[in-house]
């Protein structure tokens, strides 16, 4: 397989919040963590393309012009729609977590005592996904060649068939 490092982006703008899943996602996995205080920076290192980004709902805490994370999913899902979001919230409320499914995210996490758990078994669940991605693509490029090498195959011989038939040897 590939060795691509995956990338994941963490944005939330309370930083003992982005450190400490950072330290318990890198614990458990090879990915590339990068973090963010605010949707705007993150956005625009969107160009970076992670694979994963963990937005924080409420942005604006501590700067009330931040967008909040629906209004940074809304943009980061209209220009890498294949990236995958995970929105994780302070927010128990349902319309908070619809609104952020319906606007591309790929899973809605509570915080709280099970968040890492939870975002754990998300990440894994998506690294699942990408080396089933993987192998199918390989599957696909194997059937590809070995449809073309059976064609030579077949071409070569109806080409010595003919030559043999007409007294070439």
């Amino acid at each position: 397989m590939a060795d691509k490092r995956h990338v994941v982006f963490l944005v939330d703008d309370e930083p003992i919040q982005n450190e400490m899943l950072k330290d318990y996602l890198s614990e458990r996995f090879k990915y590339e963590i990068k973090t963010f205080d605010n949707g705007e920076d993150a956005i625009k290192a969107m160009e970076q393309r992670p694979d994963i980004v963990v937005l924080d709902y409420h942005l604006s805490a501590h700067n009330p012009k931040a967008k909040n994370g629906v209004d940074v999913l809304k943009e980061m899902k209209q220009n890498y729609p294949d990236t995958r979001v995970i929105m994780l919230s302070g927010q128990d409320k349902l319309e908070v977590a619809v609104d952020s499914m319906k606007y591309g995210a790929y899973d809605y996490v509570i915080k709280g005592e099970t968040a890492f758990t939870r975002m754990e078994n998300i990440l894994s669940n998506i690294g699942e996904y990408y080396k089933i991605k993987f192998l199918n693509n390989t599957y696909k490029k194997t059937i590809i060649l070995m449809s073309v090498v059976v064609g030579i195959v077949i071409l070569l011989s109806l080409y010595l068939v003919s030559h043999m038939k007409g007294g070439g040897i």
